[in-house]
């Protein structure tokens, strides 16, 4: 089984990534949609229990942040994959500002996560690790 945790700013294309390449194969825990940390231990927690392989969709901004997911993870013999979207702050409020409703969050709070934003590394405790970035409307994919 496998978790895989994103990293990176908001409106840096991770949900946009989910849809395109694991909504079919991994179940997706988000604060946007739990709205709460204890329905997303939840969450976690049953997904462990039957073995369901998930990604975690949150900016997990710091290397502390991560490793709660890695450490529960590596406890139930997961296997950890890493996303770092990699991303300008003016690209993302660019694209901040094509979102409507809900979606589109105040700029105060890109420039919040971006000012401690932490480029994770393998040494965290990641089998893989990867970093996306968006050219020209694609997503490019290296592993690091």
């Amino acid at each position: 089984m496998e978790i895989i945790i994103f990293c990176g700013i908001q409106a840096s294309g991770k949900t946009t990534f989910y849809k395109e390449n694991f909504f079919n194969s991994h179940v997706r825990i988000s604060l946007d949609q739990l709205n709460t940390r204890n329905k997303e231990q939840v969450f976690m927690q049953a997904c462990f229990s039957i073995q369901q392989r998930f990604v975690v969709d949150n900016t997990n901004p710091t290397k502390d942040e991560r490793a709660k997911y890695i450490e529960a993870a590596k406890a139930h013999k997961y296997k950890v994959i890493g996303y770092y979207f990699k991303s300008t702050i003016n690209d993302a409020i660019m694209r901040n500002s094509q979102r409507i409703g809900k979606e589109k969050i105040p700029e105060v709070g890109i420039r919040a996560t971006n000012k401690k934003l932490e480029v994770p590394s393998i040494s965290e405790g990641y089998d893989l690790l990867y970093w996306v970035e968006i050219i020209d409307n694609d997503f490019n994919v290296v592993e690091r």
